[in-house]
């Protein structure tokens, strides 16, 4: 009886500690930021063989970000077999190359990228937002169609955009930097009652810039144009492009700017219905306080949603962490 406990204590152990039995793949990422996301996707390939462990490109500092990710991977004899670097793409999808990183990252099968602009763009799911509403407010009340709105700021904004990303891909950085390009389509003004007015003001901010660039630059439109019809492949288009612009732009400079109000909104109306269904004023403070204290900042429901798994990008780094797998152990 005794031998029975002892082993079965020892069995249990032994699950307990089983990753030192199984092939460990370090991931390295950019920042804290990071971990969460890419431990989602990697946790779904982990099993008896192998898990992954997400970390921070260096054990010596706290030195961060991608140029550290990459030059930390790309020198090894490790990347591919025991270590893979998951980073940001920023601009190096769009680029295709036209750039030493953009050339790494998109060549290298070790190299996983976001194929969006960042994770920021994914927390932006348009077709996840008002989840996030609900989930902050606890409020289910419909306000707006934040699909159809950013569908909306994304076409206004997309031939801007392209002229950004054609002055980038010429390595210039600095005729129309992307500092620029946020001045010109941050959402400015979101009235939940009007919505649209923000986006006719929106309208007249890029086509004032985009009458300046065609007067700079004469003949380049049709090239602006050729540009994105060569990357309509890579999954960007006019109602696509809030995913590829600047992740922190995106989510503070325009989704904040819609979440904020209508969650405002939607815990006005939950505190005013608890006032009127409260049979007295004890009832009411302690319902309210309840209430209160059951919220979560949208701010931090956003930075925490995780739909987007439904996202067409998401999807790509799917099959890329499978082919990479698939690859690797077929080679062993």
């Amino acid at each position: 009886m005794v031998d029975s406990l002892t082993s079965s204590y020892f069995s249990a152990a032994n699950r307990l500690y089983s990753k030192k039995a199984r092939r460990r793949i370090v991931a390295y990422v950019e920042s804290y930021d990071d971990v969460a996301f890419w431990r989602t996707l990697l946790e779904e390939f982990e099993n008896e063989e192998r898990y992954f462990q997400v970390m921070l490109p260096s054990a010596t500092s706290l030195a961060k970000g991608k140029k550290m990710v990459l030059m930390n991977t790309l020198n090894t004899e490790e990347l591919g077999k025991s270590l893979i670097a998951c980073v940001d793409s920023d601009y190096d999808f769009l680029l295709q190359g036209a750039t030493d990183i953009s050339r790494k990252i998109n060549r290298n099968k070790y190299i996983f990228q976001t194929y969006a602009y960042a994770i920021e763009n994914y927390h932006c799911f348009a077709e996840s937002l008002r989840e996030v509403c609900v989930q902050a407010t606890l409020n289910d009340r419909f306000v707006i169609d934040f699909e159809f709105y950013l569908r909306r700021y994304s076409t206004i904004v997309y031939p801007l955009f392209l002229w950004n990303v054609w002055f980038y891909r010429k390595r210039d950085t600095f005729t129309f930097p992307m500092y620029d390009l946020h001045l010109c389509t941050a959402l400015k003004e979101f009235d939940v009652k009007r919505p649209e007015r923000g986006l006719r003001r929106l309208q007249n901010r890029v086509d004032e810039k985009l009458a300046e660039l065609r007067r700079k630059f004469p003949g380049r439109e049709d090239k602006v144009r050729n540009l994105g019809e060569r990357l309509k492949k890579l999954g960007l288009s006019p109602e696509t492009t809030y995913l590829y612009m600047q992740g922190h732009h995106v989510m503070d400079n325009v989704v904040m700017k819609l979440l904020t109000p209508v969650c405002t909104l939607l815990r006005r109306e939950r505190e005013r219905e608890i006032k009127r269904l409260a049979e007295h004023s004890e009832q009411f403070r302690n319902e309210l306080t309840c209430y209160q204290n059951s919220q979560i900042s949208v701010e931090v429901m956003l930075r925490k949603n995780v739909a987007y798994k439904r996202l067409y990008h998401y999807k790509w780094l799917r099959r890329d962490i499978r082919n990479y797998l698939s690859t690797e152990w077929n080679e062993e």
